[in-house]
Parts: C-alpha cells; structure tokens; sequence
C-alpha cells in the first residue's frame, strides 16, 4: 500500500480515464499528485520525459497517457498510433526504472485479443491468432505496452501490473466527431440532428464552438455548418451510423474504470497475479545474506527459468456485459429525447463483431464494477449538455 504522502505521477491527467483516477486518488487522500499537459510535456520526447523524472522522482505512476481514436481515425493515422503509443511508453516506463519507481499501473485496453478470440475473452487469448485489421497499430503497440511491464517485472523485480479496460466512457469524453469513440460520437449526432429539427441554432453554434467540426465553428454560415455536419451522417431529425448495428459491445463508465485501477494501484502486486507462492522465493535473485539485487536476475533476458513460462499477467477491467451498437443507439436517442430515426450504413465496416471480456481475475483481486449501462448513458448526455 502506497503511504497517502506518497507522490503519484498521473500521465494524461486531463483524459477521459486519467482525470478520473485523479480524482479518485484524491477522494481517497493522496494529495501529492503530479499532472502535466501535453503543451508542459510531451511524453514522446525521451529527453524532456528524463528531465521531468530527475526533477520530480515519483514514488509512482499511472500511464494513462495514449494517443486513441475510433475506427476512422484508427484508418487514418496508422503510423501515429503506433509510433506515438509506442514512444510515450518506452520513455515513461524505462525512466520510471531508472528513477526507481516502487510501483507503475499501465493502461491498455481490450482491443489487444485476436479478432475472432473465444468469447468471453480471458487475459490467455493474448497472441494466440490475427488482429481486428482497423486497429492494429494501437493495438500492436499497447502489447508492447504489457510485455515491457511483464518483462520489467521478470528481469528486475519491478512491480509493474497492466490493466486492459474494455470501452470506456464518461466525464471529458471526446466528443470530436474525427476522432472520438463510438458512444460520444452517436450522442452528438443524436443531439445535432435533434437541434436542427427543432431550428435551434443558437444551441448548435454553441455546439460547434466548442467543438468545431472541420474548422467549421458556430460563427461559420448556416449552410456549410448542414454541409459538414451531413458528411457525417447529420441531418434533419435523422443520424446515420457506420455498420450493421449488428456488434456486441461492452462498455464501462470511465469513474468505475477509475476505481478499479486505484484498487489495484494500491492493493495488487506482482506476485499476486502470477501466484505469491511460486513468485516470492525464487524471482529477482536474492544475494546470500537476503539483499535483493534490482541489476540481476537468475533469468537475465527471459522468464525465469524456476518459473517455467510467465505470461498474459495483464488483468482485464470491464462489466462482463454487452449490447450490440443498434441496443446502445436506443438508448442514446432515449437519454437524448430523440424522435427521428437512426439508419446503419451497412457499406461501412462494422470492426470486431464481439468484445466481451472475461472478468474473473479482476473479481478474484476483490474488484466489481457499480454503474450499469442504462445509467452511464444517462449520465453522459448530462455530462455533454453541461459542457457547452
């Protein structure tokens, strides 16, 4: 357990699921909590991450810091999602090594299993056949994420430990059309083609102010606003959404992905996942007179061979629930008090057609989640009104 004094490193504090374990730790008393933007430090510049690790030295870490999107963005961007991804976790994780941090959470997500892994997915369908093609990058480089803690852990003695959370939604929520996920997207076509049924312009510059689409904000014409907005599939009481409607998805409410990396933050190690029995007494070699050696390892360079093969160590973090997109729409339009339709573009592509997650290594760490779906949408649209 971390001291409340303890100094937390919070990378990507203003996200979606960063500023929610923020807050959490707060509520939970650990004040010494330390935050930087992306403008105060740019997390794929090795030097300034070094710079920012000699001055600050924290106790620990939570690398909650990625670059995401959905699937167009996931499209568009392939060499970004995995080079910015990958270079922001090689930095915070080796210099957190080298400034000797007792304790490190890193965030992945789900979308690292196989495309067609047995469902619900258990932490051991890791690697075992092809990706989902649409998010391959992200996902490459969040596997890479997990196998550099697993292997810290392995070599040095570390305790690194790496969550997978299933789709996350909630407070600061993206909301771009571009680039967000597939729920905040859908509330805000929702809520645009509602505003333009009921000619409420006022709200919709309000809208686009915030959250320009295109360069076009709310000082842009009338016109190129319903232009723009149509090529993303908004228009007069009427939304247009990629796919079938047809995929399963799970999805958690960013404050309860929030609590549970907490939990495990401070109640979860290592040895605890892989099973304390086996791991205690033989993992980073002890000298003679019991003094742990962090700089040697009986297996330098490979799993401990007294071991035998540790892997998949990752712990997944979601409801063990789902509903396909067109469920999740219904909802959305209830939430918004939408009363036009709702069309599925099946010429689009559709992703993973199903991504439940197997949840029992997180129950088994005394973990359950408290928002249910119907809620958490609820929640959201209130949130979003709120923030314009």
């Amino acid at each position: 357990m971390l001291e409340k004094n303890a100094k937390i490193y919070v990378a990507g504090h203003r996200g979606l699921v960063g500023s929610a374990i923020w807050n959490n730790l707060k509520s939970r008393g650990y004040t010494n909590l330390v935050g930087r933007t992306h403008q105060e430090l740019d997390l794929t510049d090795q030097v300034a991450v070094r710079q920012f690790f000699d001055e600050e030295r924290p106790d620990a870490v939570v690398l909650a810091a990625a670059f995401v999107g959905g699937i167009m963005a996931n499209s568009l961007y392939r060499a970004d999602f995995i080079m910015q991804n990958m270079k922001m976790q090689c930095n915070v994780i080796s210099e957190s090594y080298a400034h000797g941090v007792k304790k490190l959470l890193f965030l992945g997500s789900t979308c690292i299993y196989p495309k067609n892994a047995p469902q619900p997915m258990k932490e051991d369908a890791l690697l075992t056949s092809p990706l989902e093609y649409t998010n391959e990058e992200y996902a490459i480089a969040k596997i890479a994420g997990l196998k550099m803690c697993e292997s810290y852990n392995l070599q040095y003695g570390t305790n690194y430990i790496a969550v997978m959370p299933t789709n996350l939604y909630g407070p600061n929520d993206n909301f771009h059309l571009e680039n967000s996920h597939v729920m905040p997207a859908m509330m805000r076509k929702v809520y645009l083609a509602k505003l333009i049924h009921d000619d409420d312009w006022d709200a919709i510059r309000r809208d686009l102010d915030i959250r320009p689409v295109e360069g076009f904000n709310g000082s842009s014409q009338s016109e190129d606003i319903l232009k723009v907005l149509a090529k993303y599939g908004i228009s007069d009481n009427k939304v247009v959404l990629w796919g079938t409607g047809t995929p399963l998805r799970e999805f958690l409410w960013s404050e309860d992905m929030a609590d549970a990396s907490v939990h495990v933050l401070l109640n979860v190690n290592f040895s605890d996942i892989i099973g304390i029995e086996k791991y205690s007494s033989v993992h980073y070699g002890a000298s003679t007179d019991g003094a742990v050696d962090r700089n040697h390892s009986a297996g330098r360079g490979g799993a401990l061979p007294q071991l035998g093969e540790i892997r998949n160590c990752h712990i997944n973090v979601g409801t063990g629930k789902e509903l396909t997109i067109r469920q999740l729409s219904e909802l959305v339009v209830k939430a918004v008090g939408f009363t036009g339709t709702v069309e599925f573009d099946a010429t689009k592509p559709d992703g993973t057609m199903r991504k439940l997650i197997d949840v029992s290594k997180l129950h088994s760490l005394g973990w359950t989640h408290k928002v249910e779906i119907e809620d958490g949408v609820r929640r959201l649209f209130d949130w979003y009104r709120q923030s314009l």
